[in-house]
């Protein structure tokens, strides 16, 4: 059940993220910016240099994970038509900034984490929201050069975890608290990497932006991960009452999800806001809910899950049926 609490960017096509995914860079190593003493608890770092790859973040599990089957074999064609081969990791650590802000104390089970996904351009922590995180005891971070403007799995889908990686390896952080979120076309973003990576992230904050799943745009990932997103990512949508254009996107994202049986998910409208950044209060609520979040009912994932499957046992003798019949291209219009 979708829980209600009351008082866009373009979508993004694939032959853009397939261009992205093949701006792959060597990688490097270089010592952080911050050392071990200096990590202390509540200060705001700037500037900060990520060291650890993650095999997260590689360009063949990006491929994998957001990319539909048809996307990826699209692109290994267009890869051996052009004798091209992906870099291991698309982006360099050694040029890239983060900021990163650790609450007043660390909670006894460790932090929780949120990685920020912004439309801007700078590393920045939004107003207020330190209280909010120092409440919940979560560490955020956010990569610089990671706004709207830059390719979407050439940067800002590895930096959001790249960031996440490194926050997990430079301190106590508790794995079952590491979440994501993003403003409005970062927030498309974090849904994308949620539903992408549910085995990183087990919650997501949608704030001011979001998109069906389940399509060529924002297409399913392989089967294991669904089944863990469905099960385990609490999904939150914060919007403002007046931001019109998004609260009708979160209307038909959430419709998506449940159609997709996704039912660990919350709506707060803001009242009277419009498309602003969520105030603290806002930001202090989700949090709680996500460390607050329990399982979706076992029995109605189940009979779900079994629905959507027979439908797609359906479509796929379909699809055999017009690919036999020799009918390729209206087989594929059904993938």
């Amino acid at each position: 059940m979708i829980r209600w609490h009351l008082p866009r960017s373009a979508s993004l096509d694939i032959e853009t993220r397939l261009r992205a995914v093949c701006a792959g860079a060597a990688v490097s190593f270089v010592l952080s910016a911050v050392s071990l003493d200096a990590r202390a608890e509540g200060h705001t770092f700037r500037d900060v240099v990520f060291t650890n790859y993650t095999e997260h973040s590689s360009n063949p599990q990006l491929v994998r994970r957001l990319l539909s089957p048809l996307a990826a074999e699209r692109l290994k064609r267009e890869l051996a038509a052009s004798h091209t081969t992906l870099a291991a990791q698309p982006v360099n650590l050694a040029v890239e900034r983060f900021i990163v802000y650790v609450p007043t104390q660390r909670p006894a089970r460790g932090f929780a984490v949120l990685v920020f996904v912004p439309p801007w351009q700078d590393a920045r922590l939004p107003q207020g929201w330190a209280s909010a995180l120092d409440q919940h005891g979560a560490i955020f971070v956010s990569a610089a050069r990671s706004g709207n403007d830059e390719n979407v799995m050439g940067r800002r889908e590895p930096l959001a975890l790249l960031a996440a990686q490194n926050i997990l390896q430079q301190y106590p952080v508790d794995p079952e608290r590491v979440y994501i979120a993003g403003f409005s076309g970062g927030s498309r973003i974090a849904l994308r990497l949620a539903l992408g990576y549910p085995d990183v992230f087990r919650g997501v904050i949608l704030n001011a932006g979001s998109d069906p799943i389940g399509n060529a745009q924002i297409p399913l990932p392989p089967k294991d991960l669904f089944v863990k997103f469905q099960s385990s990512t609490h999904i939150i949508y914060v919007t403002g009452e007046r931001d019109t254009p998004h609260t009708s996107d979160d209307l038909m994202s959430m419709r998506s999800l449940r159609q997709w049986c996704v039912f660990n998910v919350d709506s707060y409208v803001q009242p009277r806001l419009g498309h602003e950044v969520a105030p603290p209060t806002a930001l202090s609520r989700a949090l709680r809910s996500l460390l607050d979040a329990v399982p979706p009912d076992p029995a109605k994932l189940t009979a779900c899950r079994s629905a959507i499957d027979r439908e797609l046992a359906a479509k796929l003798r379909q699809v055999e049926s017009l690919i036999a019949n020799g009918r390729r291209a209206e087989a594929e219009k059904l993938l």
